[in-house]
């Protein structure tokens, strides 16, 4: 096994990818010790905790998840997480795409993550339940459509409330434009150099710009963005060499270390977790 296995003892994963639209993962996780450092994600992180509770800062204000909530983490906006409670947390994470939730309500998500809907919660659990058997993938997917149908409703009325009051987030269009730039460039990277060339604006200025407007510095939103598709490749089955080279890290302790200061686990671990 990779090396920091006694690290890893201490944490327990299970993640695949369902063959179930709108969810580009699912994550099962306990852990006691481990804690997110900053970071974000591609995708909205649908999350319930069974066990224990998780503190976390969500574009700089801190939140919790009590018991019995559901919190929905935006894509794009930085989030730590630790747990709030002796014995660690047991959680279980869907990631969502953007056909299940759209952009444009990232902004009511930020404003609430934490959503206490007794019903919400529940079918989010018989989501992860139905996930958990192969052949019952319609099930999933059509809980899967009341989730998301109660999650757009529940947002955008709480847009509508802000709207009302003059509420609203917006990123500076300097900081919007790097941020494309990363994206677009997420395999390859791009120096800082280049990109105050093509955005014309001076180095510094670009950093205190995205940090500014996301939070993160963008060499560690670049990183976000190459975990997530290390992770997607190590579902697929890539080996863990190989997946370091294609998702844009210099080699695989490159990988290896981001890898688990971000998820927790080596990707050998992560990958070794895989379920169905």
């Amino acid at each position: 096994m990779a090396d920091g296995q006694g690290r890893d003892d201490r944490q327990q994963v299970t993640a695949w990818r369902p063959r179930v639209p709108g969810v580009t993962e699912v994550f099962h996780a306990r852990f006691t010790e481990y804690a997110y450092p900053m970071h974000v994600h591609e995708a909205w992180t649908l999350l319930i905790v069974d066990d224990g509770a998780v503190r976390y800062d969500l574009h700089r204000h801190r939140r919790g998840t009590p018991h019995g909530t559901v919190t929905l983490l935006p894509p794009h906006v930085p989030h730590n997480g630790s747990s709030a409670t002796p014995g660690g947390f047991r959680k279980r994470v869907l990631y969502l795409d953007g056909t299940v939730l759209s952009e444009e309500l990232i902004p009511a998500a930020v404003d609430g993550p934490d959503l206490r809907d007794p019903l919400l919660r529940r079918r989010v659990a018989q989501v992860h339940a139905a996930l958990a058997h192969p052949g019952d993938e319609l099930a999933a997917e059509s809980l899967l459509a009341l989730v998301g149908e109660r999650l757009r409703a529940r947002l955008r009325q709480r847009a509508a409330e802000a709207a009302g009051a003059g509420a609203g987030h917006r990123s500076p269009v300097l900081a919007g434009r790097l941020r494309e730039l990363l994206d677009a460039r997420v395999t390859d990277g791009i120096t800082l150099a280049e990109a105050s060339a093509l955005l014309q604006a001076h180095p510094a200025h670009l950093v205190r710009a995205f940090s500014g407007a996301y939070g993160i510095a963008p060499h560690r939103y670049l990183t976000c963005r190459r975990i997530d598709r290390a992770r997607r490749l190590l579902l697929e089955g890539c080996s863990p060499g190989d997946t370091a080279a294609a998702a844009g890290f210099y080699d695989q302790a490159h990988l290896t270390r981001h890898f688990r200061k971000l998820v927790g686990v080596t990707p050998g671990r992560y990958a070794a977790g895989r379920h169905g």
